[in-house]
């Protein structure tokens, strides 16, 4: 009954292991989607400003 009891000690001890893993992965997607959002901006933002330049040279 023992080796019973330490074995469901054991697989409650690999549950929550596997939950704390599971936690950090949806912590790393949360940042490459935040990453993404990022570098979405970034291009954005250098379209923008690629297109005030070009509008500059053309105005003057």
């Amino acid at each position: 009954m023992a080796l019973f009891a330490d074995a469901m000690a054991l697989f409650a001890d690999a549950m929550a292991l596997f939950a704390d893993a599971m936690a950090l992965f949806a912590d790393a997607m949360a940042l490459s989607a935040d990453a993404m959002v990022l570098q979405g901006i970034a291009k954005f933002n250098l379209l923008r400003i690629n297109k005030i330049l070009y509008l500059a040279d053309y105005l003057v």
